[in-house]
């Protein structure tokens, strides 16, 4: 192990208070320094993207008085890849009387995350989400209600109470249309200046703080700089470095890894989530997947047939015949197991031979138990716009023919290290939403990405980062650190340009895909991470000699926006591969097939390795160094985690 990286001096989060955990978000918040409103005119705060944490906090924080200046690649705020999610947003309101709490939220969240998260960070998470809801309601976003008029509840993976609101199959979309409602109020107050269809492609770094961005912009190819009192990186997660994945084609890892390589630590980035309800692929024209609701479990029931072989049709399959393999291992949760959990299951049985559909990749989630039960009227009100897509997609009708469903790569946990104030190792700059590695472990519980993302934007950040604010009164920026930005990214894009080789970027981006899903995709093994340790440097240097990236940089060229994010997905792909390699227990989305029981179930190994791994970058062509912080459990011992 010692070829793949070094080991460096381990790391804290300092920011944290001691003292009981239901009071420590309230005493950081009364600890830290204020700025007055008349100096919060005079600071300038850049954000980069406009999803639902970027949405959020650029509103909160021009609303506070800040100049906010906010980027984002997409033609709209409301086509950030936070529209895409589907079944709702968790919170421990306990309107259903079902015992839930801020407390139960808590712990699920943790055992959830396979007890690889910080108490501190979760439990603010969990109080924090009551007031999200209300928030939302008050700018008007539809949840579902009851008869009585009362917000609706429904159950996601991972629990046994009903603590997800939800707007039909449209949560993240009207949720999304609340934040930048509010963000477009504050740029028509001039409060804030957006930029649609602009990418950071470098961070301006001075003394060691980060004091801007460099951006390019898509339509004319024109390099330019802004400079700011902060930065603040809400620019989700990496998940394409996959090729295939639920994620918006656009979604990339360059503004985070960009930062990383300036001195950002980059935490647990083999931390990925496998999402269980997805359209299976169906063949090599796909360039993403589409994911099917994990709400769709409440009422869908997943099976497959129990022989090997069995290809009738599912109508044609009696009951006797078929496996509800989940309601069988898992009685407690049945189908509502976490994410993880469900997905191993479903490979397990595919591996089997007992999968169904073309090339034995798939399970039945099936509504006929459901229709029969509540009658066809009530599911197409929770599901019928999910419903609709699937047939659209598939040409089939799953009011008649149970979906069919396969997992697929979806988010990831992993992201750049932040401390209690979501402030990363560089002074300055801010992470927060997906981009960060902070509340969910190794793997998050359904219905709190959403929660994560606003509660990041709306009332954290802008508690936090006016401490930082308020302790540096920095002047103007100095030209030779713009410069010096503004030359790297016209040096990376000359290089690009300058390959001209007989190769295309996709071809690439679809090759590193399918190492990192063969060999740090659902299952890893010491053999499979070495070989891919093999496979991605060689692979990466016949980008940089084959490459063909048409056009110029001086215009619209989509080729070379996406070449410049493929490079950094090769170099995030190998540091995936490394932090897998040197974690040699399984924990929620990371299972080595080396480290499991007797039952297949993950097997994690809390004495080695209950840290959270923080990786620094060490220059071209050196190991990466490895920095731990250590992970403390007061109040949630770690047992083995069971759902039966």
């Amino acid at each position: 192990m010692d070829d793949f990286y070094t080991t460096g001096e381990p790391i804290a989060d300092t920011k944290a208070p001691a003292g009981p955990i239901e009071d420590r978000w309230t005493t950081r918040k009364f600890e830290a320094k204020q700025v007055n409103p008349a100096n919060k005119r005079k600071k300038k705060i850049i954000i980069i993207g406009t999803g639902l944490a970027g949405g959020s906090a650029g509103a909160t924080l021009a609303e506070a008085g800040y100049q906010v200046v906010q980027f984002c690649f997409q033609d709209s705020p409301r086509r950030a890849h936070s529209i895409a999610a589907q079944g709702g947003i968790n919170a421990a309101k306990n309107y259903r009387n079902d015992g839930d709490s801020v407390y139960r939220l808590f712990y699920e969240t943790v055992k959830g995350g396979d007890f690889r998260s910080r108490e501190s960070n979760v439990y603010r998470l969990a109080d924090i989400s009551r007031n999200i809801i209300d928030q939302c309601v008050a700018q008007g976003v539809p949840f579902a209600r009851e008869y009585g008029g009362l917000l609706d509840n429904r159950s996601f993976g991972g629990t046994q109470v009903s603590r997800t609101f939800y707007a039909r199959g449209q949560t993240g979309q009207q949720l999304l249309l609340g934040a930048y409602q509010a963000l477009m109020r504050q740029v028509e107050a001039g409060n804030v200046e957006l930029y649609p269809r602009h990418e950071m492609l470098d961070l301006i770094m001075e003394d060691g703080r980060a004091r801007g961005v460099v951006v390019r912009n898509l339509i004319t190819g024109e390099i330019r700089h802004h400079t700011a009192d902060a930065v603040v990186l809400a620019s989700g997660g990496y998940g394409n470095v996959y090729f295939l994945s639920t994620n918006a084609m656009g979604s990339n890892v360059t503004a985070s890894w960009r930062a990383h390589r300036h001195g950002a630590l980059f935490a647990n980035p083999c931390y990925t989530q496998i999402h269980p309800t997805c359209i299976p692929v169906s063949g090599d024209h796909q360039s993403k997947l589409t994911l099917m609701s994990e709400s769709l479990r409440n009422d869908g029931r997943v099976w497959v047939p129990k022989e090997r072989g069995d290809t009738r049709a599912p109508g044609d399959i009696p009951e006797g015949d078929r496996d509800y393999y989940l309601e069988r291992i898992y009685p407690s949760f049945g189908n509502l197991v976490p994410r993880d959990i469900a997905s191993r299951a479903a490979k397990n049985v595919c591996d089997e031979g007992r999968g169904v559909g073309p090339g034995g990749l798939g399970v039945y989630l099936d509504f006929a138990d459901a229709i029969e039960r509540l009658g066809r009227d009530k599911v197409e009100a929770k599901y019928g716009n999910l419903f609709e897509m699937y047939e659209r997609i598939t040409g089939e009708n799953p009011y008649e023919t149970p979906m069919r469903i396969y997992p697929a790569v979806h988010y990831t946990m992993g992201g750049l290290w932040v401390d209690y104030d979501l402030e990363s190792t560089i002074p300055g700059l801010f992470v927060i939403g997906e981009a960060n590695f902070s509340d969910h472990g190794a793997n998050r519980l359904g219905a709190s990405a959403l929660m994560q993302g606003l509660a990041d934007g709306y009332f954290v950040l802008p508690n936090t980062i006016n401490d930082y604010i308020a302790r540096n009164n920095l002047g103007p920026v100095a030209d030779t650190a713009v410069t010096e930005a503004e030359e790297r990214v016209r040096t990376r894009i000359d290089k690009l340009l300058a390959v001209d080789g007989d190769r295309s970027v996709d071809s690439f981006h679809r090759e590193l895909g399918h190492i990192m899903w063969e060999y740090c995709g659902m299952e890893r093994t010491e053999e499979g991470l070495r070989k891919a340790l093999d496979l991605i440097p060689a692979l990466r240097a016949e980008f940089w000699e084959r490459v063909k990236v048409t056009g110029k940089g001086e215009e619209l060229n989509q080729q070379l926006e996406k070449a410049g994010r493929v490079a950094d997905f090769f170099e995030l792909a190998e540091l995936m591969v490394v932090d897998a390699l040197h974690r040699t227990e399984s924990c929620g989305g990371h299972f080595r097939a080396e480290s499991q029981d007797e039952d297949g179930e993950a097997k994690r190994d809390d004495d080695a390795f209950s840290y959270v791994a923080a990786w620094e970058w060490a220059g071209e062509g050196a190991p990466p160094v490895l920095h731990r912080e250590a992970l403390n459990f007061e109040y949630v011992k770690p047992t083995q985690r069971s759902y039966k």
